[in-house]
């Protein structure tokens, strides 16, 4: 319809014998009245919609850019609570190890303690047995010891001295020995 308005308005204009270029007031008056009624139709039934559709595309994206920020700061957030995840995770980390390392000093040192414990109580053992051993030797000794010199000398003493006589040097002998 519009087109048609203007080609007729061409069409006019071609038959007076002008040019184009020349100005004749009723092409003026009928291309204002057409813009006008062009401007009228566009507002009543075209501005609205473009308008509304504008409104919706500028809403849609307002809210596409608010929430791409939301989403930024919670990335941030959840970046920063990583982080501070991840230092508490290393401290931990280095906590367990400390005290991983304190434990196995510790338990280094018992087992070295009980260790030397159980060398000394073998030593006391084995002191101790050697010591009876060594008593049960001397004992030994001191009797085969007596044996002898009540030997030698019930053989001297046969010879020499009377029987009473005998059994006194021989019990004199004997508890000497016991005393030593």
């Amino acid at each position: 319809m519009i087109t048609g308005l203007f080609l007729s308005v061409f069409i006019l204009a071609a038959e007076s014998g002008g040019s184009i270029i020349d100005v004749d007031p009723g092409v003026v008056f009928w291309t204002l009245i057409t813009f006008i009624v062009l401007l009228f139709i566009l507002k009543k039934f075209a501005w609205k919609p473009i308008l509304t559709a504008l409104d919706q595309r500028e809403n849609a994206i307002r809210e596409s850019l608010d929430k791409a920020e939301k989403a930024k700061l919670d990335a941030q957030n959840v970046l920063e609570q990583n982080q501070v995840s991840l230092a508490k995770a290393e401290e931990e980390s280095k906590k367990i190890v400390e005290q991983s390392r304190q434990y196995a000093e510790k338990l280094k040192e018992q087992i070295l303690q009980d260790s030397r414990d159980q060398a000394r109580k073998v030593i006391n053992e084995a002191s101790n047995e050697i010591e009876r051993k060594k008593d049960a030797a001397f004992d030994e000794l001191k009797t085969q010891v007596a044996e002898i010199a009540i030997k030698a000398a019930e053989k001297i003493l046969k010879e020499n001295l009377n029987e009473e006589m005998q059994k006194r040097i021989v019990n004199k002998y004997i508890g000497e020995i016991t005393k030593n």
